[in-house]
């Protein structure tokens, strides 16, 4: 179908190297930015005559709109009783602003700047103001929607997400795999699919070569990473096992950029192990397809992961996840049983070195049973996570919050 889209277009605002900051922090006028940025798209509305049933707002970037929907714009013709979908993504960004700020936002203090309101320990939370004032909130997993009313994963919105916890859903992000599918990737050196896998060892045999991995180590399980590198990805339990791990004779290759101590510790094990680790700095979308095809092993052991998609490419590319059982990395791997061959992937719970270490190990141990590990990489290549599923899920809960 012909859907119009409207771009919203301000240069000294949004014509920036980044979306939301730099590496000196975020930008000083981010709420100016959001907030002309949220009330350009309801002028738009208003503009157009345009009535929606729904409005589906994301993040705290746009958290201020179902506030505004509830003051400002509460007697507008076209948007008054509007019904509004909030969806986090990632607890951890909560939009804080000092509360001199609440004055560029529209929203007054009397009305809104209260506990019960978007006030957060003194500051304001757009992200709050999200949760408090919507129809109905979401997040991307089941999983991280139960773990958020926690102490251990709330950051300091627990309370508030257990109070909402009966218009609270999580629901699973979806994979294009028109883009991510080894069967037709243009990136890769070889194609496949579980009807012809004879490409996944040409791909495996292409990476080792481009990373500069052993060749000796061809026939040993080689781990892949594709990440952010930051405290979140729980790669200090890697660096605690490094030496263990090089032990079971294993090739490890990693892409990503993020936190410079995270950096120079994947930096550092490259010295201490060379061609047996590998590793890329920077954003490398067909050496991340590559890595993806031609690993045996994908690891995502995170400290918390709200949904999580690589693992879910993994799967698609018969790569076997080893996840920490977290967010939506709980949802999408099970464990797999050699005794009844179900299960996709390898995950462990406490979040320590000893634990990812045993399930590591139990991942190699299995990787020598040649048919076992078949039947491992063709339950994951059988799964869906296409959006299809999740798609319904959004469409019951927008005729939810139109009937309330």
């Amino acid at each position: 179908e012909s859907i119009p889209v409207y771009l919203i277009e301000r240069e000294d605002l949004y014509d920036r190297p980044n979306l939301y900051g730099n590496s000196m922090g975020d930008y000083y006028d981010n709420i100016e930015r959001f907030t002309f940025f949220d009330h350009a798209a309801l002028k738009i509305a208003e503009a157009l005559g345009f009535r929606p049933d729904v409005i589906h707002c994301h993040d705290w970037q746009t958290g201020m709109v179902p506030a505004l929907i509830k003051g400002p714009y509460s007697e507008s013709s076209v948007l008054s009783g509007t019904s509004v979908l909030f969806t986090f993504h990632n607890l951890g960004h909560q939009g804080i602003f000092p509360v001199d700020k609440l004055y560029i936002t529209g929203l007054s203090a009397d009305k809104f700047f209260h506990m019960e309101g978007l006030e957060y320990w003194g500051n304001i939370s757009l992200l709050k103001a999200g949760i408090v004032y919507s129809d109905a909130v979401t997040t991307v997993s089941p999983t991280y929607a139960l773990e958020v009313q926690t102490g251990s994963y709330g950051m300091g919105m627990e309370g508030l997400l257990y109070k909402k916890r009966s218009i609270l859903h999580g629901i699973l992000n979806g994979v294009d795999y028109r883009l991510w599918d080894p069967a037709t990737d243009m990136h890769l050196s070889a194609n496949y699919s579980l009807s012809d896998m004879t490409g996944k060892g040409q791909c495996k045999d292409f990476l080792i070569q481009e990373m500069g991995i052993l060749p000796s180590l061809r026939e040993r399980p080689l781990i892949g990473i594709i990440s952010r590198l930051e405290a979140q990805k729980g790669f200090d339990l890697l660096e605690e096992i490094i030496e263990d791990v090089i032990a079971l004779n294993v090739g490890v290759v990693a892409l990503g950029t993020g936190e410079v101590t995270v950096q120079k510790a994947f930096e550092n094990a490259v010295k201490r192990y060379p061609g047996r680790i590998s590793f890329h700095t920077g954003f490398n979308e067909p050496l991340a397809h590559r890595i993806m095809a031609g690993a045996d092993i994908f690891l995502v052991p995170s400290r918390y992961e709200p949904c999580g998609l690589t693992q879910m490419y993994a799967l698609k590319y018969g790569t076997v996840p080893i996840v920490r059982a977290t967010g939506g990395l709980n949802d999408s791997i099970d464990r797999f049983e050699p005794r009844t061959g179900k299960g996709n992937g390898f995950k462990f719970i406490p979040y320590n070195s000893s634990a990812f270490f045993q399930v590591l190990c139990e991942a190699e141990e299995i990787f020598s049973d040649k048919k076992a590990w078949e039947k491992l990489m063709e339950n994951g290549m059988k799964a869906d996570f296409s959006w299809g599923q999740s798609a319904r899920r959004y469409l019951e809960i927008y005729r939810s919050v139109m009937d309330v």
